[in-house]
């Protein structure tokens, strides 16, 4: 049986009869970059998020940039990261000037870990972002009151947690400003690049509309510094199409998550991943840990699924703390241990919408099947006690 990773091709069919009209629509009216589909898709998608205003970029990798940017954030400046996210993350402090200050996970959450944040806030440190990884809400908070500690700004990254709660609310809202990414592979992908900037504050969310449009809300009269970071008009019409499924796809990531649960729970040499009290996790990602602490098992595990039909993912092999890009900063390893274990023994298992039962039941069967080839493979110990010979 081949179960990928990912399956955008049987989305796509489920929906095309919907989604080629619309792109034809953009193409008949010529409204290739914003226009209406994009209005459209901001308005709904607030609308879906709990907020009140949406502003569509070109990427998520944009959005993480514009919340700094337009909250101020430039050279001099350190903004707080957790140590384990995708590095676009970090891409909205260093385009800004500013300088990211990395922080250690929850090993439960596998987010930014509250207790730690405290310990590296410096005169210089101006925000910190909350990242809801893999799907799930970070612990917002325990971020935001120290936040107000300090006198500091929070944003979230929403990249991959399109319609997750944090105590019942959504997040995009429940912070200054808010990015999201529609990068094909997310729970709500365009079929390119997307992305998006939320906010409840009227006045930013002007800033964030001229930032996006070469510092302009007329053209020609650019008040502020800005940039290209518009939505495509085909980017647009995508989503207005795949919004309307949105809701039943996340509840299908859910059950999906549950089953693997079910299935899985009683192997004992993975850790599950844990959905937090305060949390509705989207899955994003369904990711697994090795009991052993061992790469070597992650890496083996791997490989024997592949042979086996079954593609995995690693999220994030490598924290940002020991990317060579930020060797400068003087991180080493062993600094931020949880998200080094997780980057050594986490495995993406295959998650989406359109998983089927016997897909789920095959990936924990041969998952289970590995472990039992590992310790039917293992050398027994003896012990020897009175002369006799045990195991």
């Amino acid at each position: 049986m081949k179960v990928p990773f990912l399956d955008l091709k049987t989305q796509y069919d489920s929906i095309k009869d919907e989604i080629i009209p619309a792109i034809t629509n953009v193409l008949e009216n010529t409204a290739f970059v914003l226009g209406k589909a994009v209005t459209d898709f901001e308005t709904n998608f607030a609308a879906l998020q709990q907020v009140k205003y949406c502003v569509a970029t070109g990427s998520g990798t944009d959005g993480n940039h514009m919340v700094l940017w337009s909250l101020g954030i430039g050279p001099g400046d350190e903004v707080i990261i957790p140590a384990n996210t995708f590095i676009a993350t970090a891409w909205g402090a260093t385009l800004c000037g500013a300088t990211p200050v990395f922080v250690d996970c929850e090993p439960d959450s596998y987010n930014i870990d509250p207790e730690k944040i405290e310990a590296a806030i410096t005169s210089k440190t101006k925000a910190i972002v909350a990242v809801h990884l893999y799907g799930q809400p970070a612990d917002l908070d325990a971020i935001n009151q120290i936040a107000i500690r300090h006198n500091l700004l929070v944003v979230e990254d929403c990249a991959q947690a399109h319609m997750a709660e944090y105590k019942g609310k959504r997040v995009g809202g429940l912070s200054t400003l808010a990015s999201f990414s529609f990068y094909p592979g997310k729970n709500l992908g365009a079929y390119g690049e997307g992305g998006a900037v939320t906010t409840n504050d009227p006045l930013l969310a002007k800033k964030v509309l001229m930032i996006r449009d070469h510092g302009a809300v007329n053209k020609y009269h650019h008040e502020v510094y800005g940039h290209n970071y518009r939505m495509d008009g085909i980017q647009g019409a995508v989503l207005g199409v795949k919004l309307k499924y949105i809701e039943n796809w996340t509840a299908a990531r859910r059950n999906n998550a549950l089953k693997y649960r079910n299935a899985l729970e009683g192997i004992s040499d993975i850790i599950l991943p844990v959905e937090m009290n305060y949390a509705k996790h989207v899955y994003h990602l369904f990711v697994i840990r090795m009991a052993d602490g061992k790469i070597e098992t992650r890496d083996r595990l791997a490989d024997f699924l592949n042979d086996k039909g079954i593609s995995t993912g690693l999220h994030y092999p490598i924290p940002l703390h020991l990317q060579e890009c930020f060797k400068h900063l003087g991180y080493k390893k062993g600094d931020f241990p949880v998200s080094e274990n997780l980057g050594r023994t986490g495995l993406s298992l295959p998650m989406f919408a359109e998983l089927t039962d016997d897909q789920i039941a095959y990936v924990a069967s041969s998952i289970a099947g590995f472990f039992n080839i590992i310790k039917s493979t293992e050398p027994k110990v003896h012990s020897i006690s009175s002369g006799v010979g045990t195991f």
